[in-house]
């Protein structure tokens, strides 16, 4: 029995001794963290997100420091964020955006050539692209992780939301996003509303240089029709980026109730020639023209930025100014 007490006795102290040692490593780890944080040495835990987009996968760290936007869309939506980027082609900025032709932003080229060797020089940590650079998706992805985020036209209200929420979720502002969609959301329905009581339709011009091309549904434009409401008067247009080449008898055969009209040459050259071009007498015999029904949409929101919090805003404000 002695024997049996003796043993159990050691036992219980080596428990014993085991839970203290237990203990005081546990206490001195969270010492040692604890000094860590204090004298700044300790290494924080960075918080990464995979991006699933048309291109790729791409991993991402949150709140990004050096960031080189391509997009003007992307660009203004991160402008209304208030967050800052580092780079940004500065050829044709929109006037809306001049800000970013300052100096303190660096210009990485053009809207179709990047300068990999300025960007590479930035060693940025995010690089947001769209349609015009992805060509150079592959050799962009050498330099830092690039994600894009071009509108789907096809589907342009879903895709543009699936956008800023990602934007939203890179650099945590998701709830900001999400009031600021549903302010676009609410304005879009009711244009869309009113366009739809009219029961007018209606036709999408680009004007490029003595050249038209008419854009339809789904199409680079086609949120005119697909989600601002109004009828288009021909739905079989060729879907395509630089839309389907027509002449002004075409127009005068299709006879558009309301004709929209973007002229890029006021966006790239800055200077404005749809007008004169229109002025002839086929046009003339349209009915849109005859009602004074011919709205010339600004093209640095619908050419040279669209899909971002600021300028579909200001897409629909313009639209919906028109109809009054």
């Amino acid at each position: 029995m002695k024997k049996i007490s003796i043993l159990l006795l050691t036992f219980i102290i080596a428990i014993v001794a085991a839970a203290c040692g237990s203990e005081n490593a546990t206490t001195n780890n969270a010492k040692k963290e604890t000094n860590e944080t204090a004298t700044g040495t300790a290494v924080k835990e960075s918080k990464e997100l995979t991006i699933t987009h048309q291109l790729g996968e791409t991993v991402v760290t949150k709140n990004p420091e050096k960031v080189v936007v391509f997009d003007f869309g992307i660009l203004d939506s991160l402008d209304k964020l208030a967050v800052e980027v580092t780079g940004v082609p500065q050829a044709n900025i929109p006037p809306y955006l001049s800000k970013y032709e300052d100096a303190t932003y660096e210009n990485v080229g053009s809207l179709k050539e990047p300068d990999f060797e300025k960007i590479h020089s930035l060693n940025p940590d995010l690089i947001i692209i769209s349609g015009r650079q992805s060509d150079a998706y592959e050799e962009l992805t050498k330099i830092a992780p690039t994600i894009f985020l071009g509108v789907d036209t096809s589907r342009y209200l879903d895709s543009y939301k699936e956008n800023m929420m990602t934007l939203g979720e890179i650099f945590e502002k998701e709830d900001t996003v999400k009031e600021e969609l549903e302010n676009v959301e609410s304005s879009i329905k009711a244009l869309a509303e009113k366009a739809s009581e009219m029961d007018k339709t209606s036709l999408i011009i680009l004007a490029n240089e003595g050249n038209i091309s008419a854009y339809g549904p789904g199409s680079r434009f086609g949120i005119l029709h697909d989600q601002f409401g109004f009828a288009a008067v021909d739905e079989g247009i060729e879907v395509s980026t630089h839309g389907q080449n027509i002449s002004f008898e075409y127009i005068m055969e299709k006879n558009p109730d309301y004709l929209f009209v973007i002229d890029r040459g006021a966006a790239v050259q800055g200077e404005s020639s749809a007008k004169e071009l229109l002025d002839n007498d086929l046009m003339k015999q349209v009915t849109a023209v005859k009602e004074d029904n011919v709205v010339y949409l600004d093209p640095n929101y619908w050419y040279l930025s669209g899909g971002g919090l600021i300028s579909v805003s200001e897409m629909v404000k313009e639209v919906e100014a028109a109809l009054e």
